[in-house]
């Protein structure tokens, strides 16, 4: 994989704006794969999706691109507000890719991709309105919240310069595909935060009171439930089922 840009593309651009568009697009197209199917020709979007930037020919997995110089931090700008949470609620939303770069020799830094399946409407932002003045008065974006996506739900084909396997990206990817099954954001926002638990927790195996220590947290997402533990249980049943977690013994868990 050739980390460089291909800069001689942006000689007849005059726009920063438009110069990194061109870059990164161009980049992805040649260099990246698609993390589920593991094909190699992912292609511009010429559909005008409102939120779709490159589709896989083999699977038809979309995916929008955002890209930034540095790091993104714990949110990223997004397009209409209204757009984004009726494709979620639609289950059309797309894949992202997150594409960070070095100004100084354009080179990607970090590339990632965060399935579609790890949103929910939860974790976009509304903005403020745009003033009367402006072009389009009165239009709302969003804002993604990063923080509130799990770190397995993040998952890297470049990292900090490093190119990981193809083949732990297609397995990363894998490891979750079940999220799609959840039909209703409740039930799915319930996994993402015990998944979010579970990492805190930052060991590989884990015992049920490890987890009971969120309690609080978690009362104070789903004030409406009464019965957090029995809630925990629950999910964490439902993740052994699915192969995310393994069963060692009464009250005990490990990372699969």
């Amino acid at each position: 994989m050739n980390l460089a840009f291909e800069t001689a593309l942006a000689r007849n651009y005059k726009s920063p704006s438009q110069i990194i568009r061109v870059l990164t697009e161009n980049w992805v197209h040649k260099e990246i794969y698609c993390p589920n199917c593991g094909h190699i020709d992912i292609n511009k979007d010429t559909n005008n999706k409102p939120a779709s930037d490159f589709f896989c020919s083999n699977c038809k997995e979309d995916y929008e691109l955002k890209s930034k110089r540095n790091y993104f931090g714990k949110k990223i700008t997004d397009g209409a507000y209204k757009t984004m949470t009726e494709r979620l609620l639609d289950r059309d939303n797309p894949n992202f890719f997150l594409l960070n770069y070095n100004a100084t020799d354009f080179k990607v830094s970090n590339f990632l991709v965060i399935p579609k399946h790890f949103f929910i409407p939860e974790m976009i932002e509304k903005r403020k309105p745009l003033a009367p003045t402006a072009k389009r008065a009165d239009w709302v974006g969003c804002n993604i919240m990063l923080e509130s996506i799990p770190q397995t739900g993040k998952i890297f084909f470049i990292k900090d310069g490093q190119i990981e396997t193809k083949e732990k990206v297609l397995s990363n990817w894998q490891k979750t595909l079940f999220l799609r099954e959840e039909k209703e954001t409740g039930v799915k926002g319930w996994l993402l935060d015990i998944i979010k638990c579970i990492e805190d927790i930052k060991m590989t195996e884990f015992s049920l009171s490890d987890i009971y220590a969120f309690e609080h947290i978690l009362s104070e997402r789903h004030p409406d439930n009464k019965h957090i533990k029995d809630k925990i249980r629950q999910q964490l049943q439902i993740l052994r089922d699915k192969g995310y977690l393994e069963f060692t013994q009464r009250g005990h868990y490990r990372l699969a």
